[in-house]
């Protein structure tokens, strides 16, 4: 059974009106139901509101092309001219 995972979202007003939905972090359902919530940031306001939306295949896909290329920069050799001269 793969786990259920979630992403936390908050809406920020734009300023020629409208919303930008901004992402906070990540939350997991539990065997028992509950839901870890991990926080990357804090909403701010007066409402300090956030929302859980399920990862759809969109986010599973952007997250894989990430994780993909972090390793791939992560493992390259580097050159001594990439290096600072001071």
């Amino acid at each position: 059974m793969e786990k259920q995972m979630f992403k936390v979202i908050t809406p920020i007003e734009k300023r020629g009106g409208g919303v930008y939905w901004m992402r906070l972090g990540s939350a997991y359902r539990n065997k028992d139901n509950s839901i870890n919530v991990y926080l990357d940031a804090i909403p701010k306001g007066p409402n300090l509101q956030f929302q859980l939306r399920e990862l759809d295949e969109e986010d599973l896909r952007r997250r894989e092309a990430y994780a993909a290329s972090s390793a791939s920069s992560a493992s390259a050799p580097s050159s001594t001219q990439d290096s600072i001269p001071f």
